[in-house]
């Protein structure tokens, strides 16, 4: 948190051993608490040893030029959570640098959210956006969408730059995204197995390994 320069920190709460073990003073005011008072003030049922508060960065108006040169997520109506947490760090370690977020997602700053992306909300460049302005935006940019009736994933000869479209749990990619989608992708089943879908975080992370083995992103 310290270390990285999307989000001001105004203040730390933090347990003494944490604060002994820093290799110098912080430049931001510290206040040593009790274990059980940091329980009190963390939104998480089992609290870390440290408390940030920061404040939350605005967004561009504009789209980020980034998009054109590389790999992205973007979420239409993800709704939970955890998922996108979990999705804004499978961008993280696959190289995803950014990961927009459709009408309908979840919000980043849910507790439960930042937990689930373990810090990599702190190097994503994350915004909410429409893809219909994306598409607009970036006409070359190539849409890539996950569904069940897709072209298998580890055949697919992945261009340099794109934009992949994860849907929710459920009803997958909603119908004004779909309309914007110029190839879909599947992760095929094993044959004679029974299992009707994947969790949208799972899939996602196979989808994206297997553009990141096919293609430097």
């Amino acid at each position: 948190m310290l270390a990285q320069s999307r989000y001001a920190v105004n203040h730390l709460y933090a347990l003494e051993n944490w604060a002994e073990a820093l290799p110098e003073p912080p430049a931001v005011p510290l206040t040593i608490v009790t274990p059980k008072e940091l329980g009190r003030i963390s939104q998480l049922s089992t609290p870390n040893q440290v408390l940030a508060v920061v404040d939350l960065p605005g967004q561009s108006p504009e789209l980020p030029d980034g998009l054109a040169g590389g790999w992205s997520l973007y979420l239409d109506g993800v709704q939970s959570p955890s998922n996108l947490g979990a999705l804004l760090r499978i961008a993280d370690w696959f190289g995803f640098h950014h990961v927009v977020a459709g009408p309908g997602t979840a919000d980043l700053y849910n507790s439960k959210s930042i937990q689930a992306t373990m810090g990599s909300f702190l190097r994503i460049d994350f915004r909410k956006g429409d893809l219909a302005d994306i598409a607009a935006h970036f006409p070359n940019l190539p849409l890539f969408g996950a569904d069940l009736d897709g072209e298998n994933i580890y055949r697919l000869q992945a261009p340099g730059a794109g934009m992949l479209v994860i849907g929710a749990e459920g009803p997958g990619v909603g119908k004004a995204a779909r309309t914007l989608v110029q190839r879909w992708l599947t992760i095929p089943r094993a044959e004679g197995r029974a299992a009707e879908s994947l969790n949208a975080a799972v899939a996602a992370g196979i989808l994206c390994g297997s553009i990141r083995g096919s293609v430097s992103v």
